[in-house]
């Protein structure tokens, strides 16, 4: 018999959807959603606050103080003068009897230069020597009169009234006798006058007289011109705004224009000590030596000095100046984007730039082109390189 067949089981139920999974999904693109469309909004925004804040702080170029030039490096003109210059005279009258030297030649101390003959002079010198003979006799005649009254008042055969006068008179020819011989050393003197001689070492320059010329002492007319011409001394008018820069010891170039590329060295020895009222400028003197006789006394030079008494000032561009009623500031941006305004004195002014004496240092960062309401405490920003340059 075949067996009954097996009762069929039922299949089963599907699961229940997962709405938890449905309900996390759909947040999720909600928050993408939010996400993507605020976000942007929210940088946009954002970024339009900084751009308006950055826009509501002015932006300013600035630049940097720079050393000037020097002005002690400029040449000034210079005068050329012999160290030593003396006109030659005559002290003796008659006639040039002969010179010995001629303009350019070189001459040492007491070197004879000309001869005068003093055939006036001679006479009156053998004048004196004939008096100073005459009153050498006559004091040996009172000297001996005064002795012999002297002894006769002894034994009173004089009275003392006359032993008085023949000492009185031995006296005044001792007086005589002293004058007589002051009279023959002066002519003496005079006489030595008759050879001019050269006071010191140096090149004549002039020569004024000739042979047979009549000279009369202290009529004012030069016989012969000496100059030392080494070394030299030259003088330069400095200018107020550059005497303080220059001081005895300080070293110079002195230049001639007959001598292109050749440069001599000179020094300060003294200033004058105040200033010329007409031209504002100080004279200085300086010494320069001239062995070869290179450079010739009475020349037009130049002279430029050295920088070594320190830094030339700072220089700012003229429009980052701003005139107002605390005087002549600049605007200068500190650490911190603040504007400090500092009050400068000015020096030279060169144009383009002008010379800044005191009230910025070298590394301040200083304003261009300053607004009238700049003021102490203002925040800035400072343009780029490039910014500024497309502005």
């Amino acid at each position: 018999m075949t067996p009954a067949p097996a009762p069929k089981t039922a299949a089963p139920a599907p699961e229940p959807v997962n709405l938890r999974r449905f309900a996390l999904a759909a947040a999720v693109l909600i928050v993408i959603g939010l996400i993507v469309g605020f976000v942007p909004r929210w940088l946009s925004r954002h970024a339009l606050a900084k751009e308006t804040a950055e826009l509501s702080v002015r932006s300013v170029a600035v630049v940097t103080p720079k050393p000037g030039k020097s002005g002690l490096g400029v040449p000034l003109p210079a005068e050329v003068q012999a160290y030593v210059e003396a006109p030659i005279y005559a002290r003796a009258s008659g006639y040039l009897k002969k010179w010995y030297v001629d303009i350019g030649e070189t001459v040492q101390a007491g070197q004879l230069l000309a001869e005068i003959d003093t055939p006036e002079l001679d006479q009156q010198l053998e004048q004196a020597r004939a008096e100073v003979a005459q009153a050498d006799a006559e004091l040996a005649l009172a000297k001996s009169t005064a002795e012999r009254w002297t002894d006769l008042l002894k034994s009173a055969s004089v009275s003392e009234q006359e032993t008085a006068e023949k000492q009185a008179d031995f006296a005044l020819k001792q007086a005589n006798l002293e004058a007589a011989k002051a009279n023959l050393h002066r002519l003496e003197d005079l006489k030595s006058f008759a050879r001019v001689t050269a006071p010191f070492a140096g090149t004549i320059t002039a020569r004024q007289t000739d042979v047979g010329q009549l000279i009369t002492a202290g009529n004012s007319r030069e016989l012969f011109r000496l100059a030392q011409t080494s070394p030299l001394r030259i003088y330069v008018h400095v200018p107020q705004t550059l005497s303080r820069a220059v001081e005895p010891g300080q070293s110079a170039e002195l230049m001639i224009s007959e001598l292109p590329g050749k440069h001599f060295e000179a020094k300060v020895v003294r200033t004058a000590g105040a200033m010329e009222p007409n031209s504002r400028t100080l004279l200085v003197e300086l010494e320069v030596d001239n062995p070869q006789n290179e450079i010739l006394s009475g020349s037009y030079a130049q002279v430029r000095f050295s920088d070594s008494l320190g830094d030339p000032a700072l220089t700012l561009p003229a429009n980052t100046l701003l005139f107002n009623s605390e005087g002549m500031q600049v605007g200068v941006v500190g650490t911190n984007g603040r504007v400090e305004m500092h009050t400068v004195r000015l020096g030279r002014d060169f144009g383009q730039t002008v010379e800044v004496v005191e009230g910025v240092n070298a590394g301040d960062r200083v304003i261009v082109n300053p607004p009238d309401s700049l003021t102490s405490g203002m925040a800035v920003q400072v343009a780029e390189p490039t910014k500024v340059a497309e502005k």
